[in-house]
């Protein structure tokens, strides 16, 4: 009899014990969770806080009795691992409420610890009113500072997924809220040009967005005396009172509850403790068949490194969806068969307030650092038929290898269609299709729903036309560094130019190009521009035929615009 002990549950460990069950009816199943809850829905958490989700129970996706009930899986919840005993083969746990230490043997190990937020050492944010989110108590803890301080101003420090939903649940609750942000953009997984699509969305919806600015100190102001507290109350149950924030840029700021969300660390103590190997980035190495290097031994979810999908290189991605296939897997590799893990894209999406922001595989900046030869396009169209009410645009970007068409990465924003664009690129992306292949596919189309050309389409064709020579691009960062030899031209209504356009251009409307021709140089570059590039590629051939040197502002003055902000 096979007996598998999973330390942690949530996403990797519970999805590895529900497979383990399902394959094998005898095999001894044993879950150990530090905390009181074994099967939690932590991505839920922000919208419980916001009031989205009504009820806290909806979070709780398993109880111990109902494993038990269901997977005959024993689940000791309050129960600390404290070592991994290798040559035994067995661990020593702790119960927490009575502090009592035993050991438990196992055949195979599973490690799914995940990872805990990274806290800074910035001075002063030990107190009461600072939180971070992870699990269910540190819901619990917001809400009930929220409850019994006056909240009226929330600040959080972290532009990510858990720091936006925290920003945008404080909103909800008719709480002033600043949000921090140390780099230029919030959102790193996708570029800084798409991530100016929300922070005009988070600065229309009031919220008092403070870019390249870090928290440097914190002072907690209480207005309940510590003194005054009950004997049995600890320093960090709930005090009233205020926070005075000091920032990276001189400025003070007062607020009533600060969120710490500047990202997660994977929890490799115990892996690191029992000599399993930590890989250069931080998580548990492991193999292919989610190994470590105990062969006994597996890891999975945000604790491990796991391969990259289009780099093949080791990376960190702490996300549900691989989490719950790496479960899945190493329970089969643990019963004897032999599944191996394809890599991890990274592919994600987040709301902010009406806009979805979502992307799958490499984003610009790691193809620079990395050294990765690619070239971009983007697209801004609509969600389904402009003619069919509700349609909106759905601003998309794609990267890909300009010699071969692999496709490294796309990002997409809008407020309707983006989940199902950026699905199809990841599993295009999988499939190891090529953007000329892009071209062809078939999505479907009537007009409440999608467009004859697609999103996809469209981007596949303006990838294509680069590819083949039939269109020369310059992109938005090089618009503020063109020479005397070049000359810009608008080829927008001149109605359009009312809501911006760009220093310098002449303005012939591409409908008028025709006729005006004899008004441009031929001994100059014409760097042609329209609102999101479609006219100005009409106009960049028409130049081409007739012996003018061109180039087309791939996604237009809209990309221009939402970079530059």
């Amino acid at each position: 009899m096979t007996k598998i002990v999973i330390i942690g549950g949530v996403a990797g460990g519970a999805s590895a014990a529900a497979r383990a069950r399902r394959l094998s009816e005898t095999a001894q199943i044993l879950m150990f969770e530090r905390g009181p809850f074994i099967s939690f829905a932590n991505c839920g958490l922000p919208y419980h806080i916001g009031g989205e989700i009504k009820e806290r129970s909806k979070l709780l996706l398993q109880t111990p009795e109902s494993f038990l009930a269901r997977f005959n899986v024993d689940v000791r919840v309050m129960s600390e691992v404290l070592r991994i005993n290798r040559e035994e083969k067995t661990i020593t746990v702790r119960h927490l409420p009575d502090q009592s230490e035993y050991t438990e043997s196992y055949d195979f190990l599973l490690l799914s610890p995940g990872a805990g937020p990274v806290v800074p050492p910035i001075p002063g944010l030990d107190n009461p009113l600072t939180h971070s989110l992870r699990n269910i108590p540190d819901m619990d803890n917001i809400l009930q500072t929220i409850h019994t301080n006056q909240v009226d101003h929330a600040t959080v420090v972290g532009g990510g997924f858990i720091g936006l939903e925290m920003m945008e649940a404080f909103h909800q609750l008719g709480i002033k809220t600043t949000l921090l942000e140390m780099a230029d953009q919030v959102m790193t997984p996708v570029d800084r040009e798409m991530a100016g699509f929300v922070h005009a969305e988070i600065k229309a919806k009031g919220i008092d967005l403070r870019l390249s600015t870090a928290l440097k100190s914190v002072e907690f102001k209480p207005t309940t005396s510590l003194a005054s507290m009950d004997s049995g109350q600890t320093e960090h149950q709930h005090v009233n009172g205020e926070l005075e924030l000091i920032l990276s840029d001189g400025d003070t700021l007062t607020t009533d509850i600060l969120i710490m969300a500047i990202g997660v660390r994977p929890e490799t103590k115990l892996a690191s403790e029992a000599g399993l190997q930590i890989g250069e980035l931080g998580g548990i190495y492991t193999n292919e068949y989610m190994q470590t290097s105990d062969p006994s031994i597996y890891a999975v979810g945000d604790a491990i490194e796991d391969k990259d999908f289009v780099t093949g290189k080791q990376t960190l991605v702490p996300l549900a969806g691989p989490a719950n296939r790496q479960g899945r897997m190493a329970a089969d590799n643990m019963l004897g068969r032999s599944e191996t893990y394809q890599g991890t894209q990274g592919t994600a999406i987040c709301k902010i307030f009406d806009l979805a922001v979502a992307s799958t595989g490499k984003n610009e900046k790691q193809l620079k650092r990395e050294g990765v030869a690619y070239q971009k396009v983007y697209v801004h169209t609509a969600s389904h038929a402009s003619y069919y009410p509700g349609a909106e645009v759905v601003s998309f970007k794609m990267l890909f290898d300009p010699k071969s068409g692999q496709i490294f990465g796309a990002q997409a924003v809008g407020k309707d269609g983006v989940d199902k664009r950026i699905d199809v690129m990841a599993v295009a992306q999988r499939a190891g299709m090529t953007v000329e292949q892009l071209q062809h596919l078939e999505l479907t189309y009537a007009p409440p729903y999608g467009s004859a050309k697609d999103v996809i389409n469209q981007a596949a064709f303006v990838a294509n036309n680069l590819i083949k020579g039939d269109s020369t691009a310059i992109h938005f960062d090089e618009i503020d560094h063109l020479t005397d030899e070049q000359l810009l031209l608008d080829v927008r209504n001149p109605g359009e130019l009312q809501n911006g356009y760009l220093e310098g251009a002449i303005n012939i409307p591409v409908d008028q190009l025709r006729q005006r021709l004899n008004e441009l140089p031929k001994d100059k570059e014409i760097i042609i521009y329209c609102q999101v590039g479609l006219r100005g590629n009409v106009a960049y051939r028409q130049l081409v035929n007739n012996g003018f040197r061109a180039r087309n502002l791939i996604g237009g003055y809209r990309t221009y615009k939402f970079a530059t902000a």
